[in-house]
This record gives structure tokens, C-alpha cells and sequence, in this order.
């Protein structure tokens, strides 16, 4: 953790002319769009997963209609129709789960006191008012909702909403236009609980902003905007 450490440093001490107090914040921002950056080409695989996810579609419902009395049969046709196309109906979990170490370096890194034996200087950094060591409780207790540090998770939460609300547009389109997912093995009620919930999962991202370290929500913001606008980029 103390080489990621230096890394955020390294960027802010970059990013000080510019953004002054901010820097670390801004150090978080490019950090992220790195780490987003370096996930695009699976994004982009992700993306045509789905479109041949969603393509397949209509020949397995026939499937399931041609062989809705045998499981089996119908198990071993979706299993073989997905290996003859090389599609799986997982493929878009990758990009996510990559960045999850991403994450969690940051939450450690501002929730620790000391980075290798030493105080953890990165503490003192702030967004606008906001340390970005603090959580959203740390602020209403220091000022209230609409004191200056509040006002900057107010900001955070506004962004987050917005694109919360294109993302479950876009997700309710999606999911009405397309009939239940259909795995390998045939039907697959887990997948097809996740997908009917898929469109209310952008609003949690206010749950974890609110509860996370400033600096980890800095980071789970930006990845969410980024996401949305890779999303609608990829699926022109």
C-alpha cells in the first residue's frame, strides 16, 4: 500500500499548480481514469458479448419452444448454440471485477492512520473543504448538510443521481427489449432475478458514497460516469 501511496503523491505533487488544495483529489480522478483507461479493451469485449448475448436470443427462445419438454435436450442445445458463437452470458462481469482491487486500495489507503510505520499524510488532503479521509457523517456533524464540506458530497450525490437515472433508463430499455436471460444450462432464475434488478443497482452507488471514504467515493463517482459514457458510446 505504501507504493500506491507514493503513486497518489507523486500525481498530486503533479497536479498542485493546477488544483492547489485539490490535488490529491484530482490525483484520485486521473487515477481512476487510468485504471478505466487500462479496462477498456474489456469493455469493449463486454460490449459485444452482450450484443451477441442479445442476438442469440430468439434462437434460444425457439430452443425452448422446440424442446420445452425435454430439459435436457434443451440444456445441451443452449450449451452448444453458446460454444458454437463463443458467447458467454458472463462476459460483462470482468471489466467490474477488475476494478474492485482499485477500489479497496483507495478505501484502505484514507482509512489507514499510518502508511509503513508513519503518519498517513495523505489524511490532511482535501476536496474543496472536504478531507478526503472523511465520510458524509463526518461532515453533517461538522457544519450540517449544507456546511461547506456537506456541500461537496451534496455535489457528489447530485452526479451521482444524474447518472444513476441514465443508467436505469438505459437498463429498463435494454432489459424490456429483450427476453429473460438463457445460460448454458438452460434457464437460469438467479440471472434472471439480477437482470430484472439490474436497473435499481445505479442508485446504491449513493449508498457507498455516502458511507466510504471521501477519496473511495471520488473514485466510485468518476468510474460511474465513466462507465455511463463508455455504455453509451459502446452500444451505438
Amino acid at each position: 500500500m505504501s507504493v500506491f501511496a507514493r503513486l497518489v503523491e507523486q500525481l498530486a505533487d503533479l497536479l498542485t499548480p493546477l488544483f492547489h488544495a485539490s490535488a490529491a483529489a484530482a490525483a484520485i480522478v486521473l487515477f481512476t481514469a487510468l485504471v478505466r483507461l487500462l479496462v477498456h479493451p474489456l469493455s469493449r469485449a463486454a460490449a459485444r458479448g452482450r450484443k451477441a448475448q442479445a442476438a442469440l436470443q430468439p434462437r434460444i427462445a425457439e430452443l425452448r419452444r422446440k424442446h420445452a419438454k425435454d430439459p435436457q435436450r434443451l440444456q445441451r442445445a443452449v450449451l452448444e448454440l453458446h460454444t458454437q458463437e463463443k458467447v458467454s452470458p458472463l462476459s460483462g462481469c470482468l471489466p467490474s471485477l477488475l476494478q474492485v482491487p482499485a477500489f479497496f486500495l483507495l478505501y484502505h489507503l484514507f482509512s489507514s492512520s499510518t502508511i509503513g510505520g508513519e503518519d498517513n499524510g495523505l489524511l490532511g488532503h482535501r476536496l474543496l473543504t472536504a478531507p478526503l479521509g472523511g465520510r458524509w457523517a463526518d461532515a453533517l456533524t461538522d457544519g450540517g448538510l449544507f456546511g461547506q464540506a456537506g456541500l461537496v458530497y451534496l455535489g457528489l450525490f447530485a452526479v451521482v443521481a444524474a447518472v444513476a437515472t441514465v443508467n436505469f433508463r438505459r437498463a429498463r430499455r435494454t432489459t424490456a427489449a429483450q427476453p429473460a436471460p438463457v445460460g448454458p444450462a438452460g434457464e437460469v432464475p438467479a440471472l434472471a432475478a439480477v437482470t430484472r434488478f439490474a436497473p435499481f443497482l445505479s442508485f446504491f452507488t449513493l449508498v457507498t458514497v455516502a458511507v466510504v471514504p471521501l477519496a473511495a467515493a471520488l473514485y466510485v463517482v468518476t468510474s460511474t460516469a465513466w462507465s455511463s459514457a463508455e455504455q453509451a458510446l459502446l452500444s451505438r
